[in-house]
This record gives C-alpha cells, sequence and structure tokens, in this order.
C-alpha cells in the first residue's frame, strides 16, 4: 500500500523555522514526484512547491519563495520542507503528495496520493 506520513508541524512565533517531513512507505520517493501544499481554513489547497524524480525543485506560490526549501533524503526515503521566517499567513494544515512529475502549476488534480496533513500554527 502506498502511503506518506507528514509530520513536523506546531507551533511557532512569527520568524520561527519549522522542517516538515513527508515518509514514504509501500514505495520508493525516488520513484515519484513530491510536493507540498497547504490549505488554511476557508480557503482551497495551494501548491508549494515540487521536487521531480532528478531532484530538480519548483516553486509555485510566490509567497513562500525564498523562505520555503524543499529537499529530499533517498537514504531515509524522506522528503523535507524547510520554513524559514515564518508569518501569521503561514499558518494552515500542510500536506506532502506525490505524482509521476511536477507539473507547471501547483494542480492538486495531478496528485494522487497524499499525507493525512500536519498543522502549522505561526502565532505569538
Amino acid at each position: 500500500e502506498v502511503q506518506l506520513v507528514d509530520s513536523g508541524g506546531g507551533l511557532v512565533h512569527p520568524g520561527g523555522s519549522l522542517i516538515l517531513s513527508c515518509a514514504a512507505s509501500g514505495f520508493t520517493l525516488d520513484d515519484y514526484a513530491i510536493a507540498w501544499f497547504r490549505q488554511a481554513p476557508g480557503k482551497e489547497r495551494e501548491g508549494l512547491s515540487c521536487i521531480d524524480t532528478g531532484d530538480r525543485t519548483t516553486v509555485w506560490a510566490d509567497s513562500v519563495n525564498g523562505r520555503f526549501t524543499i529537499s529530499k533524503n533517498s537514504a531515509n526515503n524522506a522528503v523535507y520542507l524547510q520554513m524559514n521566517s515564518l508569518k501569521p499567513e503561514d499558518t494552515a494544515v500542510y500536506y506532502c503528495a506525490a505524482s509521476h512529475g511536477c507539473p507547471f502549476s501547483g494542480r492538486t488534480s495531478y496528485f494522487s496520493s497524499w499525507g493525512q496533513g500536519t498543522q502549522v500554527t505561526v502565532s505569538s
């Protein structure tokens, strides 16, 4: 069974940092493109960034460009999202998702397997 488990969320002060993890079971992450999305209350799910099978990265959301970095550790079969300079507007549930490639835009319909989500709250 293909399964993604995302973790690492929590409460952080504005300006702080967090690292989210996306662990895979049932498949090798190197064979898939992995992306991070987020969904704030009352808003649509937003694509943030994607890393493909060749470790090429794409940033879809201008609001996180330069602050969030996606990376992969093949030995751990995990993908990470390093989040720096966090702002209150970054508060959301964050999800990782798998597909066969990174689309031009962060369309949720392109991704077939999803993690359960991890809550990130940025507040003083």
